[in-house]
């Protein structure tokens, strides 16, 4: 089990990484080397983060494809693809050439590879999870799918010390023509993962009780139609009302990690070099990790429910003080306002893993998770940082407080109207 919960972290961290490493691009990188330098530079970043959205748009059709052959043909080998695809697209956006170079071929490129990383992330997150919480304890599974869902997190904190690192080493002149690369060109270990997985873990108990099922003949698990077709006939408002309950944790993380990065560099009250903005969400991370863990854990014991409900409050109310300090200035400050705000979210984040596990059946259970997680993920995180600059400049930062609050209500209603499942048997 728990080379199964390590490979899964693995595999998932530098998933994440290759996907964050992008948004932290978008912010700081993209704006200037991929698009015409004669518009102003608030445009440049809106344009920016609409490609950073593209990743998302992609994401529930990888759900779709990979959910598919997820419960046909099992989770591993899904999830072998998702890693490979996502390690090959992300070292080729290392070797692009820029809009200097070949004109708006460059954007064009670097577009279609961001809708391969969102094809596999699609994909990837569904078998991660699966993998560890089919293969998990009834009363451990929350504990245990902390470690799918921690890679989100340890990936920020990747993608943000493979930028430091770089930056720190090199003038700003070097990182912008050609040292931002270095962070694209080693996630080519993502390969590496996948080939282990392939070669040294197997499916889940889970998935190979069904396939044990399945060929003894039992009529009530055989689907004779894609599993993502009976998954929405089955399942139309579970996977509904999870993509909802799926709202504040996508809106806000994304504003945390990406334009509050953005905010911090381009607001007129606050004085603090890209490093420090991209230290402060690497802290941040940092603590949301054992926070996922520990809640995820508290979920076993007193439901998923309570502990995701509390994030979500938590987290609508928190948008209100989190700008604020970031408008002090003080890098103290600012670091204090995004590690609650990402405490908070995990709260939300670490129980989801069993919580979605626990809300479908084994035939149709990668499908139906990963509908449910990428319609999420689309509605809530694919134009999050372009809606917030957007907020900011047209109405002024308050609004953007508004906006994850919103958010947060319609994850509770979503909430409400889910069972709770803690325990559940697969």
């Amino acid at each position: 089990m728990r080379k199964v919960a390590l490979t899964s972290l693995a595999g998932t961290s530098i998933e994440w990484y290759d996907f964050f490493l992008y948004g932290t691009a978008a912010a700081v990188v993209f704006p200037k080397a991929f698009f015409p330098q004669d518009l102003p530079a608030m445009v440049l970043l809106i344009i920016s983060f609409s490609t950073f959205a593209v990743g998302f748009i992609a994401r529930p059709v990888g759900g779709l494809i990979f959910g598919h052959f997820g419960d046909r043909i099992g989770r591993k080998h899904t999830l072998v693809v998702a890693l490979m695809m996502m390690g090959t697209a992300t070292t080729l956006i290392g070797l692009l050439p820029t809009y200097a170079t070949i004109g708006v071929a460059a954007p064009l490129l670097l577009v279609l590879l961001r809708f391969i990383q969102g094809l596999a992330i699609g994909g990837q997150w569904g078998g991660a999870m699966l993998l560890v919480t089919e293969s998990a304890p009834a009363d451990k599974r929350g504990w245990y799918g902390a470690y799918a869902q921690a890679g989100a997190p340890v990936g920020v904190i990747l993608a943000n010390l493979a930028f430091i690192g770089v930056s720190m080493n090199m003038s700003d002149e070097a990182f912008m023509a050609w040292g931002w690369r270095l962070p694209f060109i080693a996630s080519i270990a993502l390969i590496m993962v996948s080939l282990y997985v392939q070669l040294r873990l197997e499916d889940t108990e889970a998935f190979k009780a069904l396939q044990a099922t399945r060929a003894s003949g039992d009529q009530a698990v055989q689907i004779t139609r894609s599993p993502v077709i009976e998954a929405l006939r089955r399942y139309p408002r579970r996977i509904g009302l999870a993509a909802g309950a799926f709202l504040s944790v996508q809106v806000t993380f994304y504003i945390l990690i990406a334009f509050a990065v953005a905010y911090g560099l381009n607001s007129p009250t606050v004085d603090l070099t890209r490093d420090q903005m991209l230290t402060a969400v690497l802290i941040a991370s940092a603590v949301m990790v054992p926070t996922q863990f520990y809640f995820s854990g508290l979920s076993d014991r007193v439901g998923r429910k309570k502990i995701y409900r509390a994030g979500a409050l938590l987290t609508g109310l928190w948008g209100f003080a989190l700008f604020p300090m970031i408008d002090t200035g003080s890098l103290l400050l600012i670091t204090m306002g995004i590690t609650l705000g990402l405490v908070f979210v995990g709260m939300q984040y670490g129980p989801q893993a069993a919580y979605f596990t626990e809300l479908f059946s084994t035939e149709v259970r990668y499908s139906g998770a990963s509908l449910g997680y990428q319609i999420g993920a689309i509605l809530g995180g694919a134009l999050a940082p372009t809606i917030a600059v957007l907020l900011w400049n047209e109405l002024g930062i308050m609004f953007v407080s508004v906006y994850i609050l919103i958010a947060a209500l319609l994850t509770l209603g979503s909430l409400w109207a889910l069972e709770e499942t803690g325990g559940r048997a697969l």
